[in-house]
């Protein structure tokens, strides 16, 4: 049987997306605080579990600079071609944990009103795979769920991104639960399977950077064609860093996504302004600041990052974007890494420019 054969039988009817636990695994359970600038939390995406409670083993948990409650963080991919993992394969259960819950959803839906026809041949056919050895090209089949190998090994199942919005993506790791003996890697056909670097994808998507307010000089309101300074102290803003990790018995992976800022750029909110430099970009000193503080008797100067508004704001303001670029790589279990898509994260700021009044003698 090929690779389509076994989609077809764990995706042809209704009734195997129940069996499969696909759902359990799919709403994630979360704790914790809301996380500072690196500051640790401890947030939990686990998968569920029954009255006995064992949970599916698809726990990633989330620690440093993360959202709380799971949601997607404020970082924006300079690559808009990159997106998060939709889905993954990770540990569920052990095997007389898995026999006991796949049995008794098999055993449910066969006994549901109106199942025969492909239904009632796909539950049959499911049935056989994790009880009488019924297998497929790469994909062998069960004796009696593998009990004999209880405590050497786990079933990993699917677990769908909850914060992915397409539902096809989302559902697309569609394989049925198999079986990876505790040290082993994953069978190579299963690509989506969990690894350090999904888990760099997936805190890169939870990560928190800090709302860093852009200091302006002057600070409140300003003049027409009156350089305006900005600035990032050193001591505001930093390296920010994201940890997911996995940790079951015979499974423990982690990888850490660390984000460093690299530069600022401006955006005035009208086109009647000019910026320093002229791109609007204004790069990070050696000293790990940007720009210059402003300081008495520099009015006159050019200002290394800033702008100049060339007309009033009347009655309302400009709103100015100071939006940072951050440089993103990871680090993971077995000396993985490598780099992830820039991210940028940016605050508006409500500037008033009026016009300089002239006194006549």
């Amino acid at each position: 049987m090929n690779r389509s054969r076994r989609t077809a039988l764990s995706t042809g009817a209704a009734a195997l997306t129940l069996a499969l636990g696909v759902l359990v695994l799919a709403e994630p359970a979360y704790a914790g605080e809301q996380p500072g600038n690196a500051q640790g939390s401890n947030t939990e995406q686990s998968g569920g579990g029954d009255g006995n409670g064992i949970y599916a083993a698809a726990r990633i948990q989330y620690s440093g600079a993360v959202t709380k409650n799971g949601s997607t963080g404020n970082v924006t991919s300079s690559d808009v071609n990159w997106t998060p993992p939709p889905c993954w394969y990770a540990p569920y259960l052990g095997a007389k944990d898995f026999k006991e819950k796949m049995s008794k959803d098999i055993e449910s839906q066969m006994n549901a009103p109106g199942m025969g026809g492909h239904a009632g041949a796909a539950l049959s056919e499911l049935q056989r795979h994790y009880e009488d050895e019924y297998g497929w090209t790469d994909t062998p089949g069960y004796k009696d769920y593998n009990v004999e190998n209880d405590g050497k090994g786990m079933f990993w199942a699917a677990v769908e991104n909850p914060n992915e919005p397409d539902i096809l993506k989302r559902s697309s790791c569609n394989d049925l639960p198999f079986w990876v003996e505790n040290g082993e890697a994953p069978p190579p056909q299963y690509e989506e399977a969990i690894t350090p670097e999904i888990l760099a994808a997936l805190a890169y998507q939870h990560m928190q950077l800090p709302d860093t307010e852009v200091t302006l000089a002057p600070e409140a309101n300003t003049k027409v064609n009156l350089p305006t300074w900005a600035w990032l102290d050193k001591a505001v803003f930093g390296e920010v860093q994201a940890t997911a990790a996995i940790n079951v018995p015979g499974f423990n992976i982690q990888a850490t996504t660390t984000a460093k800022p690299v530069s600022l750029k401006l955006e005035p909110g009208t086109e009647d302004a000019e910026t320093y430099p002229a791109s609007g970009e204004c790069a990070i000193n050696a000293d790990g600041s940007i720009g210059e503080p402003y300081a008495k008797g520099k009015s006159d100067q050019t200002p290394p990052c800033g702008l100049k508004y060339l007309r009033s704001s009347g009655d309302g303001t400009f709103n100015l974007q100071a939006t940072i670029t951050w440089e993103v790589a990871w680090t993971g279990t077995g000396g993985a890494g490598g780099d992830l898509p820039d991210g940028t994260f940016g605050n508006d700021q409500a500037v008033t420019v009026q016009e300089i009044q002239a006194v006549n003698r």
